[in-house]
């Protein structure tokens, strides 16, 4: 296995919107002030991106997406775990998300459900919450401070 990079990756570039957009995940949102994004990639090249949004104690982890070519490998695991670590560098206490297709995938991560209407107001007046999810979207949070 070669060494794998995770790196900042701006949200103009065309593999971010080209990978979000092939597996079917908003893209109107990429220029939002305070997101970053990030890319893994390897010697083979791109592997897949995560999102964090906002500042302060709480964070929304959005846009996880591992290429199809590069799925089942652990990659989506490390992509999790490589954001939190930056998320909790920076002083984040929760990480938050909304996914109507892997809850499982998060929960064996130490996500736990909870109810959308106990999410902080800086995470429910995002884009994601706001109108970009739809309310049947599992809302799952981590304390990883």
């Amino acid at each position: 296995m070669s060494r794998v990079i995770f790196a900042p990756v701006a949200a103009s570039e065309d593999m971010l919107a080209q990978a979000l957009s092939a597996a079917r995940l908003p893209t109107v949102d990429l220029d939002d002030p305070g997101r970053a994004f990030f890319a893994l990639s390897d010697d083979a090249g791109p592997i897949g991106v995560i999102g964090l949004e906002g500042t302060g104690a709480d964070r929304l982890l959005c846009s996880l997406v591992v290429l199809p070519a590069r799925k089942r490998r652990g990659y989506g695991g490390l992509l999790v775990a490589r954001a939190e670590a930056h998320a909790r560098q920076d002083v984040a206490e929760r990480l938050h998300l909304l996914t109507q297709t892997v809850p499982d995938f998060f929960q064996s991560r130490g996500y736990r459900p909870a109810e959308r209407a106990s999410a902080p107001a800086s995470i429910g007046s995002t884009a994601q919450f706001a109108s970009l999810c739809p309310a049947s979207a599992a809302y799952l949070v981590k304390d990883i401070a």
